[in-house]
């Protein structure tokens, strides 16, 4: 139970990671788009390229510091996973939680049927997720994500 509820609670952090990003429009999330759209808004003056660096660093760091130090130490501190299999199979629950919330809700649903991600200028450059982009992600979510609990739990199950 305890996992179900750490990956849902994962997800609604990269949920209020883009809330964040957006809350002054789509803009602001431009780190998420492909270049082609990156590029076009920086021609329309609408952000600059050291506005989306900066936007990029401090997204990948909100992101990815949870991903690999507050998930295990979820796992292992507060779940009390034992071994390898154990902390492999809950990290990789909560991770696959979080990245099936990504890649349903926010990919398909939010960012590809609503307006809310739509950066007027750039229609033209949409689906703003492009099939090849779509299936990379699917890919890292269905085989990264596992990956990312394997090497974490081995190398806890190594140090410790």
């Amino acid at each position: 139970m305890l996992v179900l509820l750490e990956g849902i609670a994962f997800s609604f952090w990269l949920l209020l990671i883009c809330v964040v990003l957006i809350k002054d429009g789509p803009v602001g999330g431009v780190v998420f788009y492909e270049d082609d759209v990156k590029e076009r808004v920086v021609e329309r003056n609408l952000i600059t390229k050291e506005e989306i660096q900066r936007r990029s660093i401090i997204s990948a760091t909100a992101l990815f510091v949870p991903l690999l130090v507050a998930v295990p130490l979820l796992v292992y501190r507060v779940n009390g996973a034992d071994g390898f299999k154990d902390a492999f199979l809950q990290m990789s629950a909560i991770y696959l939680i979080a990245g099936l919330f990504d890649r349903i809700f926010i990919d398909w649903y939010w960012v590809g049927h609503t307006k809310a991600w739509i950066i007027p200028g750039t229609e033209d450059l949409q689906p703003y997720i492009p099939k090849k982009t779509l299936i990379g992600k699917w890919l890292g979510t269905l085989i990264g994500f596992p990956l990312i609990a394997a090497m974490i739990a081995k190398i806890v199950e190594l140090l410790f």
